[in-house]
């Protein structure tokens, strides 16, 4: 602890140095201006300068943002009885929906094919024949899933409730009434004045858009501490029809949660892991066939599920390029902005079948967080993107460990590579949340200490040295 804090000591110095130095170098400027202006006996002129300096020091000195950082953060490790092997799922499914055999192994190309292993969970309710779907059913599942990862975020941060000044909880397919930040609100006996906020309807992308959201309230709410907390509730989404478009969903979502502290406090800086760089978030909404590439809806028979249309990559990487011009112009070195843009004004006016050129984002960002929509999805991305097998390492094992865990995903993806210890004090780790409608949301962080002994910690406590499973890259 001693080595951490003379560490995150001598990183600071310069800093503070620096700041310093730009405040005395200021003050020196005013103070030689203001007696050459004295001495000349320019009045009007020295009241025009007074304002100027006032508004500099107000603008730049005064009013800047604080820094956002992620403090710590906790992610649910299902109890083993939840675990679902290929051929239970399979069994159960036909017996509880009289699937014909075609059907079954069509579910059985989708389970092999999708990158996950035999050690994913699905919520108690859904291991009844028939399965249990009810309001209360959905309420105790939201239970099981977000008090452990937030009494865990509680202990490892030593807060208490009442200190926690912000609250976000996100779940895209279940909103009771009350509303789950209420539940959680009342299950602790938080504070009257607790700033309690419940987004649904967001998809895979919600977790990265609370974080974006957080980012945004403690903008204005100084010296405070959100906490989000991430889930899928999946008891009340299980498809009961027969339609295969949307029967894929039933294979693929799986239990998990993440709590998240994010924190403008001062004292933040010392402890935090990461410090947050920046945030963007692009839609694609407006486009009818983007809007309906992934949509919840109900079948021939009344039944209601979530339908995948096969142009769902193509909107995927659309929405990945758009985001990334975005992104890429704000953290992207010099050269890699030229090169993209020549390639744009060659492609325009001289070979329209040229590629554009895909900047090279690791000279920036070493390690990547990427949807865990399924293998597909992860491959997708990565040739996009032009990365490495260790960098969409991550997204795959957590595919394989866990499942889809919809929006928590990017945090187990986060927990795998400190683990593994691969991330060091001044790299920087990209977020990457996509969710239908659809949606895109980048986080960039910069880890902010040295963070070691993950390994025995985490939901990857037991399963850690068993990866990277290498047949997940094929």
């Amino acid at each position: 602890m001693d080595q951490i804090s003379n560490s995150l000591l001598h990183k600071s110095i310069p800093q503070n140095l620096s700041t310093s130095f730009k405040i005395m170098l200021l003050i020196l400027l005013s103070l030689l201006a203001s007696l050459f202006l004295i001495k000349n006996q320019e009045a009007n002129f020295l009241a025009l300068f007074g304002i100027l300096i006032f508004v500099i020091s107000k603008t730049y000195l005064l009013s800047s943002s604080p820094s956002i950082y992620l403090v710590d953060y906790s992610c649910l490790k299902p109890p083993n009885f939840w675990r679902v092997p290929f051929s239970s799922f399979l069994e159960h499914s036909r017996i509880v929906h009289s699937l014909d055999q075609e059907s079954v192994d069509f579910m059985s190309k989708v389970l092999a094919s999708s990158g996950q292993s035999q050690n994913t969970c699905i919520p108690p309710p859904l291991h009844y024949i028939p399965p249990r779907s009810s309001n209360d059913d959905a309420i105790n599942e939201a239970q099981m899933v977000l008090l452990p990862v937030f009494e865990d975020l509680l202990s490892k941060t030593q807060l208490s409730p009442l200190d926690i000044d912000i609250i976000i909880v996100n779940c895209s397919g279940f909103c009771p009434n009350p509303s789950l930040s209420s539940i959680i609100v009342n299950r602790y006996s938080m504070r009257e004045d607790i700033k309690s906020f419940n987004i649904s309807g967001m998809g895979c992308s919600a977790s990265a858009l609370a974080v974006d959201m957080a980012h945004n309230l403690l903008k204005v709410h100084k010296n405070s501490n959100a906490v989000i907390l991430s889930t899928e509730i999946l008891s009340n989404g299980w498809y009961a029809g027969k339609e295969r478009s949307m029967m894929i969903l039933n294979c693929l979502f799986r239990s998990g949660s993440a709590a998240v502290l994010i924190s403008n406090k001062k004292s933040a800086k010392k402890i935090s892991k990461y410090r947050l760089l920046y945030t963007l978030r692009t839609l694609g909404s407006f486009d009818d066939v983007a809007y309906n590439s992934a949509i919840r809806e109900e079948d021939s028979k009344g039944n209601i599920g979530f339908t995948l249309k096969k142009d769902v990559l193509h909107v995927a990487g659309e929405l990945i390029r758009s985001n990334f011009q975005v992104l890429g112009s704000a953290i992207l070195p010099l050269e890699e902005k030229i090169r993209y843009g020549f390639s744009v004004i060659r492609k325009k006016l001289l070979d329209k079948s040229t590629e554009l050129y895909v900047p090279n984002f690791r000279k920036v960002i070493q390690h990547y967080c990427l949807p865990t929509s399924g293998k597909a999805v992860i491959t997708e991305i990565g040739r996009k993107m032009k990365l490495k097998e260790e960098e969409v390492e991550a997204a795959l094992m957590t595919l394989h460990r866990f499942g889809n865990q919809s929006s928590s995903s990017l945090w187990y993806e986060l927990a795998y590579m400190e683990g593994k210890e691969r991330v060091k004090e001044g790299e920087r780790v990209l977020q990457l949340g996509m969710g239908s409608g659809p949606k895109c949301i980048s986080l960039v962080w910069e880890c902010n200490r040295p963070i070691v002994g993950e390994s025995d910690k985490g939901p990857w406590a037991d399963s850690i040295n068993s990866y990277p499973v290498y047949s997940c890259f094929t």
